[in-house]
């Protein structure tokens, strides 16, 4: 028990670092590869900086050790 808890930390870890590490347009691609595979449509990925976070906006992701998010917003339909 106590081997599967040290895994699944030190995987953790390993995982952070390696999104720490990842510029932001490879983690907005990967999003946007999940979301279309999960059917998602109309929506838009955009990558700012945390001060051009408005409130109301949902955050998906966040890259550039920190400094930078990446933001989920619904475009809305045209009919």
């Amino acid at each position: 028990m106590k081997q599967a808890i040290a895994l699944l930390l030190l995987a953790f870890a390993s995982s952070s670092a390696f999104a720490a590490s990842r510029s932001c347009e490879e983690l907005k691609a990967e999003l946007t590869a999940r979301l279309d595979a999960r059917g998602v449509k109309d929506y838009t990925l955009e990558i700012l900086d945390n001060a051009d976070i408005k409130a109301d906006r949902k955050v998906i992701g966040s890259c550039a050790a920190g400094s930078k998010k990446i933001v989920y917003s619904k475009n809305k339909s045209s009919t």
